[in-house]
């Protein structure tokens, strides 16, 4: 998909050869909207949102990286007396929003939460030094970037993940089995990150807050519930988990193959 493929999807529909989409999101972008008919089948990283009339859909998952594969299904150790990871994060290039937001709900969480809490928090480079600055004042441990290599591993070492709803993060979360608290892309044109949200939400895996509702105070009343209540955050760990698809490679593989035989190419 994306506007890269339109090419090699035209050129492969006038030529009546295989032709196969794989969408991340949970809702077509633009372009594989616009070759969902014209191609034997469309597989879906994340769970469709809509149904598309005379369209093939397969949910396969989105493909996950091998540092991915080695963290999936880790233990999860449960918020308690001890130390507790929070992983914040809006992707690649953090996500301003997060940055405004998360440091002022930390700060207002109970003295006994906000002591035991250690922060990796992923902001925009522009925003890294402001937001170190906050958590440093407040004396709370934070490590702030503008980009983490090792994201797989602090999924795997969080109590709580706060994050966009983007389907590559979605997809990591839910392998790895993490609860979450999910603030999608209001900017999104299709409102893409609040349907490929929906998976973990529906499953009681993750809570989530559009952006018009992310406020300090709210964030902080989520993020202590989950952090006072083990029994319900491994709950959500384990709900997380049954919406990953670790296969999501090999079911993808699975449907070329048997593509590249089919006799009734459209």
């Amino acid at each position: 998909g994306g506007y890269p493929s339109i090419p090699a999807i035209a050129a492969a529909w006038i030529l009546r050869l295989p032709r196969m989409l794989h969408e991340q999101n949970a809702i077509l972008g633009r372009v594989n909207q616009l070759f969902a008919r014209r191609v034997a089948m469309v597989a879906f990283g994340s769970v469709p949102a809509a149904q598309y009339d005379g369209v093939e859909v397969v949910f396969t998952g989105n493909p996950l990286r091998a540092i991915v594969h080695q963290r999936a299904g880790a233990p999860y150790i449960p918020p308690g007396d001890y130390p507790m990871s929070i992983l914040v994060t809006g992707g690649s290039q953090g996500a301003r929003i997060l940055s405004d937001v998360v440091p002022a709900a930390i700060l207002a969480l109970p003295d006994v939460l906000r002591s035991r809490v250690r922060i990796s928090h992923q902001a925009r480079p522009e925003d890294v030094d402001r937001v170190a600055l906050v958590y440093a004042d407040a004396g709370i441990a934070a490590e702030v970037e503008s980009f983490f290599k090792d994201i797989p591993d602090r999924i795997a070492e969080a109590q709580l993940v706060i994050m966009r709803a983007g389907a590559s993060t979605i997809a990591d979360v839910a392998a790895i089995g993490r609860p979450s608290i999910l603030v999608p892309l209001a900017a999104a044109i299709r409102d893409e990150q609040t349907a490929n949200a929906r998976g973990l939400v529906d499953a009681d895996a993750a809570i989530l807050i559009p952006e018009s509702r992310l406020e300090p105070g709210t964030l902080s009343a989520h993020i202590a519930t989950i952090l006072s209540n083990p029994d319900a955050a491994v709950q959500m760990a384990h709900a997380a988990l049954t919406q990953g698809r670790p296969d999501a490679t090999e079911h993808l593989v699975e449907l070329v193959s048997s593509l590249a035989t089919r006799k009734d190419t459209p």
